[in-house]
Formats: C-alpha cells, structure tokens, sequence
C-alpha cells in the first residue's frame, strides 16, 4: 500500500517546499526536487538516486510510475492541494521525485575522449541561461561542463526546468577560477577564452586538441585571470552595432564549429 498525504500541513510536504524554495535547504540536506516525467526519467539515467516519488493520480498514474522507475524507493500518492504546493511548473504532469544531488568536484571529471572538448562558464547568474548552455552541451555532447565561480545552485528548479533535464545528461563540475585553470593545465587542455581583448576569430583555431572553451557573463566578461592563462583568446566577429550576444548563443557558435572541425556533426 502506498503511502498517502493529503495536507499542505504535512511536515514532509513543508520540508519539501523548503527544498523548492530555498537554495540554503538544497545545500543542507544534499537533496532537491525534480518535476516532470521526462527530467525524472533523464536524472535516472544519470545515475542520481532517488529518495521518493510523490505523484498525483488524477495527472499520474501507478501505471506510469511503474514504467517510470522499477528503483526500491518511496512512493507517496498526494492530493491536488499538495501537488499545487510542490510543482514548480505551471504545466502540470502530476510527478515529482525528492532526488539526491551529487557533488560536482572538479578532480572527479573522467575523459574517455582523448582530445575532450569542455564548455566552461564563469560565473553565470540567470537560471535560464545556464539552462540553455546545458542544453547546448548536451545537443553538442561535450565532454563535460566547468562552471566556474557559480552564482546559483545547480538544482534551482528554473536550471531544471530551463535546461528541460539536461543538468542530468551533462558531465558537470564547478569550482574557482584558480581550480578549474590549475586542473586544465594539468590535464594538457587549451584554454580559449571569449573575449574582446587580443582576440582572433574564432574560426582560424584548431579545436581538435583537447579544448576547453570559456565563456563569461554578457555585462563583464571573462576575469583577467582567464585571460592571463587564455591559450588563445577569441571573438565571432559580430556586423551589428552591438558587440556581445547572448552568452549561451555564442557558447552555441563555438562548440559546433568545435564539433565541425572535429567531424563529429
């Protein structure tokens, strides 16, 4: 039989709204919620673990659940109300799984590429463009993504919701500026790094040799920390009267003309 909650009063529900909500519950317990039967399904191939499933069966059902998973966890069934007080999203699919999270260091990257391709993101702020930049890697199936600095949590559920589950399907890590260069340089990686300042354009660099391209926020830029370790710095060369683009669109630019040299698309 499985369990069944159906008060908003609930003290599991009010933790997990904490969990929705707050970025400090996130950290603290080391679990978040996924919303949506496609993100839950994508973080279960990724190999995260899951503490339980709610599920609203007007919207879900047993049924589905039962494909969904075959894991040994909680099954909670839960009313309207407490479904309303948990879901994020205003489409509406009547699941959500508490998940725990996974710690991102940047010494635990594994390459079986010989010559990976990384996609490195300093200090990103809005949810939705580090979103995108994860569904950009994933569509490129880059080696793994470096977010340097990290001004938001990886599992704020606008990263969830805006990257449509591809924070699961990336190999990701994050650290400082200092950590992530030191372990570039280690690992023999080319440090590209998009930037205005004693650039060349992006497409007269070989990015076959094991590549790390960095990109940084629209308003500042890259630090000059990358910029003093840059391999290589580079620009797209842009015809309007504007002289940046949306850092996702070009992080877009850059990894496929790294995928186009390398024969992979």
């Amino acid at each position: 039989m499985n369990k069944q909650i159906s008060s908003i009063q609930n003290s599991y529900i009010k933790q997990l709204v904490q969990l929705k909500d707050k970025s400090r519950e996130r950290k603290k317990t080391g679990l978040f919620l996924i919303e949506g039967e496609r993100e839950i399904s994508l973080a279960i191939k990724g190999g995260y673990e899951l503490e339980s499933i709610l599920f609203y069966p007007e919207l879900f059902s047993l049924e589905q659940l039962n494909e969904l998973t075959n894991q040994q966890i909680n099954i909670i069934e839960i009313s309207k109300e407490v479904y309303q007080k948990l879901a994020y999203r205003d489409t509406t699919e009547g699941v959500i799984a508490v998940a725990k999270s996974k710690l991102h260091l940047i010494n635990s990257l594994k390459f079986q590429n010989k010559n990976p391709l990384i996609l490195v993101s300093e200090a990103p702020e809005k949810p939705g463009n580090i979103g995108a930049i994860l569904r950009t890697a994933d569509a490129a199936k880059v080696d793994a993504v470096i977010i340097a600095n990290p001004k938001s949590d990886l599992y704020n559920p606008n990263i969830i919701r805006s990257s449509v589950g591809c924070v699961f399907t990336n190999q990701i890590a994050t650290g400082t500026t200092t950590e992530i260069i030191a372990f570039l340089k280690a690992q023999h990686i080319n440090i590209y790094c998009a930037a205005l300042q004693a650039s060349v354009n992006y497409n007269t660099q070989d990015f076959t040799k094991p590549t790390a391209i960095v990109v940084g926020t629209e308003a500042t830029g890259l630090s000059n920390e990358w910029l003093e370790n840059s391999t290589q710095n580079i620009i797209i060369p842009m015809q309007g009267e504007i002289d940046s683009m949306n850092v996702s669109v070009a992080a877009g630019i850059l990894i496929f003309e790294a995928k186009r040299q390398r024969n992979f698309i």
